[in-house]
Order: structure tokens, then sequence, then C-alpha cells
């Protein structure tokens, strides 16, 4: 279980009185995991059997096909990631924010949660997880935000907290104080580096004290669900494939943030039955996303287009103006002109430069995608667990 502690505090900004007067935050300070132990129960153990196995085979089976797809299922990851958060952005919409184009603000923060995403799944296997590797990765999410750029790339120095407006007088959730954090992250990290453990649950415990700590001023819950697939990656599963699981906590939002609740309180099983439960099912949809984008790929072979353009269009849910003039240096237009005809892309801009399309095959199946395992996700309705005790 968390712990608190009593700090001091003092609102910096003018809000209702009731926040002026707080002169005191009881943060809650998760225990040091570096050298926990945790046994699974059989029905437990059995799912993470389960869990890995799928993982494997999907790597093993269509893992080259779906090697190219790294960056699809990566931008799968982003769109759903950030959902979780609130911000609402469609396929789209993250094509027109790719090159410029006008979209909505949570495109842009889609976009950089890609890129973040992208840096720590990319960590080699037996790798580790190095500090370095996730502040980059933050740095790369936050950068441009206009409000947390400056703390892009850093542990936290302030006190932050979860729910309750410009203080923390109502919040749902305080982390630790700032200055906990370095000790907590690095304690962390030892226990990612850790070999003795099975990877899923590894994986889960890893993002459950992310989340605890906290350890940034905004961008904690997309870096955390990113250490999932790093966790998995240093531990030799989805070597060439990155399980977008958060297709499936999107889809269960309320009852993934209750398990983060409930693991301040000391249980953790449920939370590691979920994840396992989560990578099997984006698996075995994962699997018919590699079989339904083999017959597009045959279909675009049929129309006789280079092969670097075919395998662009067969892997991306959208295509820039840029990519189509290096893989097209004589001239794209009566080519997009044909594969708009016969309905392969679709114009998403109305601009004269700096244009992108939608890869229609491509961008419908992965809309399917999350679509089934969304159904999926909501035809099991397995109960949130009665939290234990007090939730510091």
């Amino acid at each position: 279980m968390h712990t608190t502690v009593l700090r001091p505090w003092r609102s910096g900004q003018r809000g209702p009185r009731a926040d002026r007067l707080v002169t005191a935050v009881t943060a809650s300070v998760p225990p040091r995991i570096a050298a926990a132990g945790w046994t699974p129960d059989v029905g437990t153990e059995q799912l993470l059997a389960h869990a890995a196995h799928a993982l494997r085979v999907l790597d093993a089976e269509h893992g080259h096909a779906l090697a190219g797809l790294s960056s699809l299922l990566v931008r799968t990851e982003a769109v759903t990631s950030s959902r979780i958060e609130l911000e609402q952005a469609t396929i789209d919409d993250v094509a027109r924010a790719s090159v410029g184009g006008r979209a909505n603000p949570s495109a842009t923060l889609v976009v950089r949660a890609g890129a973040a995403l992208g840096r720590l799944a990319a960590i080699a296997p037996g790798g580790t997880i190095t500090e370095s590797a996730v502040l980059d990765a933050h740095r790369v999410l936050m950068a441009d935000d206009p409000v947390d750029g400056r703390y892009a790339g850093r542990w936290r120095d302030v006190q932050n907290w979860i729910g309750g407006g410009a203080s923390p007088r109502l919040a749902s959730y305080v982390p630790p104080p700032a200055d906990e954090v370095p000790a907590l992250m690095a304690d962390l990290l030892a226990f990612a580096h850790r070999d003795d453990l099975h990877p899923i649950a590894q994986a889960a415990l890893v993002h459950a004290q992310f989340a605890s700590v906290h350890p940034f001023t905004d961008g904690n819950g997309r870096i955390g669900r990113a250490l999932v697939a790093a966790v998995l990656r240093c531990r030799g599963l989805g070597l060439r494939v990155t399980a977008p699981v958060a297709v499936v906590l999107a889809a269960e939002r309320d009852r993934y943030f209750g398990l983060l609740e409930a693991y301040r309180t000391g249980p953790v099983d449920d939370l590691v039955r979920d994840l396992a439960i989560a990578i099997g099912t984006v698996c075995d949809e994962a699997t018919t996303t590699a079989l339904l984008l083999a017959e597009h790929r045959a279909w675009l072979a049929t129309l006789g287009l280079p092969a670097a353009l075919a395998h662009v269009l067969g892997h991306e849910p959208f295509v820039s103006e840029d990519t189509l003039e290096r893989l097209l240096p004589a001239g794209i237009e009566p080519t997009v002109t044909r594969l708009c005809g016969v309905g392969v892309l679709l114009p998403l801009t109305a601009r004269r430069r700096d244009r992108v399309w939608r890869v229609v095959g491509v961008a419908a199946e992965l809309e399917a995608f999350v679509e089934r395992v969304t159904d999926a996700v909501r035809a099991r309705q397995v109960p949130l667990p009665a939290p234990v005790g007090a939730c510091a």
C-alpha cells in the first residue's frame, strides 16, 4: 500500500477562497518495488502464459507482414492512448496534422504521442529502459506544448495532482512530492530491469507504479502506457509487433482507472490479469488485420504500381505529397488521379501544396481493428473488483 506525507503547499493562482486557504497537502508515496516479490495464482499464471503465447505466435506467423505495419500499430496505440486522456482525433485528423494542416489540437498531440511511443518501443530486445530514454520520449511528446513545454524531458520539480481543479484540495489523487521523484524513478527502472518476473506482469506493474509516481507535469499517461511496449520488447515479447493495448484500455476507461486506483491500496492481481487479457485480445484482432491487409496488398499488386509505392500504400493509413514526390520523381498527378479514381486514395486537404491523402483500405482496416477490439472488450463485461481499504 502507498503511504502518505504532509507537505506545505500554497496556491500560486487566483481561485476560490477555500483553495487559497490551503497551507498543506497530503501526498501519496508509493512503496519501493525494485526487490518486491509477487507470485501469480494458477488462473493468473495461465492467463499470462496464454497472452505471451499469443504475442509470440503473432510475431512468428505474421511478424514479417506486421513488421511493415509497425508504424500503423504505433499510430493506433497513440490515437487510443490519447483518447484515454480525452484527446479526440481521427486518423484523418492525424493525417492533416502530420503535414501541418488544419486539425484539432488533439491531432497534433497524437502525432507527438506516436513519435514518443516509437522511441520507447524501438528499444532493442534484451536492452534496458534507461532514465535518458524515458526523458527523451517525454521531450518528444511535450516539447511544443504551450503550457508544459518548459518541463519537457525532465522530472517535475513541482507538486502535481489529478482532478480537483486549480488546487489539490479536492484532488482524486496527489502523487508524491517532487523531491521523492528521482529516487522513486530509479527504483522503478531497477524493477523494470529484472528478469525473474513474467514479462507481462512486469509491464503491468511498471505501468501502474509509473502512474502512481506521476513523474512529469503532464504526459504521464501516454508515457506510462508506452512503457508497457518497452518492457515487453526488452523481455523478448513483441519483437517485431507493438501490441496496441491502449485500444482495450480506452474501451474500458473507467475500469482501467479503477485498477490503477486499486493498485495504490495493495492488490495487483486484477491489474495483471487485465493486461494479459488485453494483449490476448489485440493479438487475435491483429491477426485478422494482417490477413485483411494481405488481401489489400494483393489487390494493389494488380494495379501495376512501382514496388516502393505499393509498399507504402499497403502499410500506411495516409500518404503525404512529399512521400509521393519522393516515390514518383517524374510527377505525381497522373498516378494520384488514377488512384483516387479506383478508390485507393481519398484527398484530405484542399490546398495546392503539402497535400495528404487517406489510403482508404489501410485506414478503414485500422478503424475496423479498433471497433473489433472494442466490441470484444465490451462483450466480456467483467465487473471491477471492489477496492480493498481506503485509497491514499
